[in-house]
């Protein structure tokens, strides 16, 4: 299998989940977005390269499930709601058309309490052999990597990998802060990584924005306000906007349910849909002459938190 028949004819656009600091929520960020591509009726795959905290296969429920050998020697990823048998992968089965793929690490292990304890170059080997031997079903619309937290060899391997990957569409980063000011620090050295290596910035997320009521959608700051907006603002980047701590998302995540589906009514949905939109003008710049014309604060209007309450406007 070559690299790039893999990676340069099967991923139109390849978005990579970054964040310079460790715990704020950058793969419950990466599942959200697939998820939500995968209920638009694209075909997505999501590829799990944090090879010492693999939480992507429990985040989804598919902890259990086990990827298999082709013939050819190739990895087979894990289905997220397996199309029925029979079926096409991409056309009959997923939602609208669409499907969600999964790879991580977390398949090969015997047991979820197994540590991966390996050098850098073991790490790096085991990258590349993902982005070698996967075999996605079909060409996917979208790949979404979530990545581990700083910016070590383990990130310059798969940058340097993915480079000229995207079959038509784009490659880039999505980068992922909380808004207190330990964490945009460390976000910061993310930024300049990216540019060293000539990465664009697709835009910032600031995650646990604030914390959501599930009761009242009343929305308290935990921490502090407005830190990755401010960010974005001043490293010139889009900022593609806010998610708050939502309790019915935690337990999602714990239990492998779709948030998305189970709590339509919750703002906090509002909020990852419209990151989704905000991401358009940024994959399809073609599509959005108009938006992008304009300044960056008024090509989109994300929810925001305003005087400790959630508005969408």
């Amino acid at each position: 299998l070559l690299l790039n028949r893999w990676m340069g004819e099967l991923a139109q656009n390849i978005l990579l989940v970054l964040s310079g600091k460790g715990g704020v929520g950058k793969s419950s960020v990466a599942v959200q977005l697939a998820l939500s591509y995968y209920a638009r009726g694209l075909r997505v795959g999501l590829l799990d390269i944090d090879l010492c905290g693999p939480s992507v296969p429990r985040m989804l429920g598919l902890h259990a499930s086990q990827v298999h050998q082709g013939e050819d020697g190739s990895w087979i990823p894990v289905f997220y709601r397996p199309p029925p048998p029979g079926a096409s992968p991409g056309h009959e089965g997923g939602v609208k058309g669409g499907h969600l793929e999964v790879m991580s690490i977390g398949f090969l292990l015997a047991s979820e309490t197994d540590a991966v304890v390996w050098r850098g170059p073991k790490k790096n080997a085991m990258i590349k052999q993902f982005l070698n031997d996967v075999r996605w079903h079909s060409n996917l619309d979208i790949l979404l990597i979530d990545t581990p937290p700083g910016t070590s060899d383990e990130h310059m391997s798969i940058v340097e990998s993915l480079a000229g990957r995207a079959g038509g569409g784009r490659t880039g980063a999505v980068v992922v802060t909380t808004p207190q000011a330990v964490s945009v620090h460390d976000v910061q050295r993310e930024l300049t990584f990216c540019s060293k290596l000539g990465l664009p910035v697709l835009g910032l997320i600031e995650n646990m924005c604030g914390f959501l009521c599930s009761n009242c959608s009343h929305c308290t700051y935990l921490f502090s306000q407005g830190g990755g907006k401010s960010l974005a603002a001043r490293k010139e980047v889009p900022f593609l906007g806010s998610i708050p701590v939502d309790t019915n998302l935690a337990y999602s995540l714990d239990k492998g349910e779709n948030f998305l589906e189970q709590h339509q009514s919750s703002a906090a949905v509002q909020f990852i849909q419209q990151i989704i939109a905000n991401l358009e003008p940024s994959l399809h710049p073609e599509n959005s002459a108009e938006n992008t014309a304009a300044p960056q604060e008024n090509s989109a209007c994300p929810p925001t938190v305003e005087n400790g309450e959630v508005t969408t406007g």
